[in-house]
């Protein structure tokens, strides 16, 4: 029998699932560069922020991550989304999304983004069909970003 996906807020007993999971998934496809550290090793400063991190556990194992940042004025980033190679496959980085999204509507956020790279073309394709649309990309907070992408429902 199938062991049912719970999905979860942070707490600080998730903080070395976070970071690992994330690593894990930097790593295969990227390099980890210091505002990701800064990041995985204070994940409470996000929350902290006004944010929050959100994981998926399957039985006691934590599987995925996702995180709602803060950056202030009603601005919001989903971001730190990761899913162990085990259980991708399973709908994980969608529902961790969804929930993200629903989060940040809580939140009354004016605007949702997120930052990526037009290799990771699942990843992309997930984004656009939960309503995430291209717009210019300003800055590069990561070598690794080369596309921006803002939520319009």
């Amino acid at each position: 029998m199938e062991q049912e996906v719970q999905l979860i807020t942070y707490q600080d007993c998730y903080k070395e699932a976070f970071k690992a999971i994330n690593v894990e998934w930097i790593e295969t496809y990227f390099r980890v560069e210091p505002h990701d550290l800064e990041q995985l090793d204070a994940p409470e400063h996000i929350i902290e922020g006004g944010g929050q991190i959100f994981l998926a556990k399957i039985g006691d194992e934590i599987v995925g991550t996702s995180a709602l940042i803060h950056d202030g004025d009603g601005v919001y980033e989903l971001a730190k989304m990761g899913v162990r190679p085990h259980v991708q496959g399973l709908g994980l980085g969608k529902k961790l999304c969804q929930w993200t999204i629903e989060e940040a509507k809580k939140r009354q956020a004016k605007v949702l983004y997120l930052l990526s790279n037009t290799k990771l073309t699942p990843a992309i394709t997930m984004y656009e069909r939960l309503g995430f649309v291209e717009v210019p990309l300003e800055e590069r907070l990561y070598e690794r970003t080369d596309i921006k992408m803002v939520y319009q429902g």
